[in-house]
């Protein structure tokens, strides 16, 4: 779950250079807005054709996000994030680093400009993006955002979660 995490984070970004003044005019418009897409993630090693790896949903709001894939579902408020998987009726509550890409990747999507140096722009248009992003010298990721939605923000509260709002059979894990 966590190699999972980890590597979706990196994806949330793109690959090769796109440089410090080059623009994303989609990425832009996240500053003030909640936007919700679909996504699809993909990998590729050393070359070879991207592999999907996941597909799912994305909210963001300035720091906070929810993200539904592989069967689990990420929630962060920019400070706990939680990680939740119906399946085995488990919760993990864990502490958002500041400014920290993997632990939030929200910030992906709101700064994006910080992470320039390894994003490229496969593809945009009105209501799509095509990301790939070099994680690390052999290892690509690709995201393509779909059917990207720009709404009024409303707040944190819908990306906040605590222990007692849990079903009683969850097995919860703190590690905050």
């Amino acid at each position: 779950m966590k190699k999972f995490f980890l590597l979706f984070c990196g994806a949330l970004l793109g690959c090769a250079a796109l440089g410090a003044q080059t623009r994303i005019p989609l990425l832009d418009r996240v500053s003030g807005h909640r936007v919700s897409c679909r996504y699809t993630y993909s990998l590729s090693k050393d070359g070879a054709p991207f592999q999907e790896v996941t597909a799912g949903s994305l909210e963001v709001e300035d720091d906070a996000f929810r993200l539904d894939g592989l069967g689990l579902q990420l929630v962060s408020d920019g400070t706990t994030r939680w990680t939740l998987d119906p399946e085995a009726r488990e919760a993990v509550a864990e502490k958002v680093q500041p400014e920290d890409p993997v632990s939030n990747p929200a910030l992906l999507v709101s700064q994006y400009t910080r992470y320039a140096d390894d994003l490229v722009v496969n593809a945009s248009g009105k209501d799509f993006l095509d990301l790939t992003l070099r994680l690390d010298s052999r290892q690509q990721a690709r995201f393509l955002l779909r059917d990207i939605v720009f709404g009024e923000p409303q707040g944190k509260s819908d990306f906040s979660l605590t222990e007692e709002s849990l079903p009683e059979d969850y097995l919860f894990t703190d590690l905050r």
